[in-house]
């Protein structure tokens, strides 16, 4: 038998211990990712055509009130990998935020077009997220149950400035939380396991 064919078939378990799949997995999450960021930009130009809202304007107060408004959560907060913000938890949040996203882009969707592409990414990435969290054999994430729950941001959208108020801001907080990911699959891809038995 063929040992390339063998060693598909038999799929096994990989290591935690050897970087090299773990790897592999971040970057084609970060390649994916930079490719969101890009996409956002050009979203944004595309489908925010008030005047003063771009991805890089400052926001005033009025504008972050709007934030709870519309009822727009925060995205989880990712931090850098230690003994407290441990791979597993880091890895839950990336999930947990990137389908924040796909369902506020859905909210959006039906009152915007040109958000589509965006969401299929989105479902990509979680795809290579879910990935990254079988290579290093992490557990599945436990859910909270308000993550199963539809952004209470559609009954909000009354009018085209609400409309436009909530894609600049959701774009805008994808493209935080997508900077946030980069640096974390950064520190997942560097990560290595204590050994087992050490303090």
């Amino acid at each position: 038998m063929n040992p390339a064919i063998d060693f598909l078939q038999s799929a096994p378990v990989v290591s935690p211990s050897d970087p090299e799949p773990l790897r592999e997995a971040v970057e084609r999450a970060k390649t994916l990712v930079d490719k969101i960021l890009r996409d956002v930009s050009i979203v944004h130009s595309a489908t925010v055509t008030m005047e003063g809202l771009t991805l890089d304007s400052a926001h005033p107060t009025n504008l972050q009130m709007m934030v709870t408004s519309l009822g727009i959560p925060p995205a989880p907060v990712l931090k850098p990998l230690s003994e407290h913000f441990t791979l597993d938890v880091c890895v839950s949040r990336m999930s947990s935020g990137i389908l924040l996203y796909q369902r506020l882009l859905g909210v959006l969707s039906d009152r915007v077009s040109g958000l589509s592409d965006l969401q299929a990414d989105l479902r990509d990435l979680q795809t290579h997220v879910a990935t990254v969290r079988e290579v290093a054999q992490l557990r599945d994430p436990e859910l909270d149950e308000n993550q199963n729950q539809r952004p209470d941001l559609a009954s909000r959208l009354h009018g085209n400035y609400k409309v436009q108020i909530a894609t600049h801001l959701t774009l805008t907080h994808l493209r935080s939380f997508c900077h946030d990911l980069i640096r974390s699959l950064r520190g997942v891809g560097i990560y290595k396991p204590r050994p087992a038995g050490t303090d």
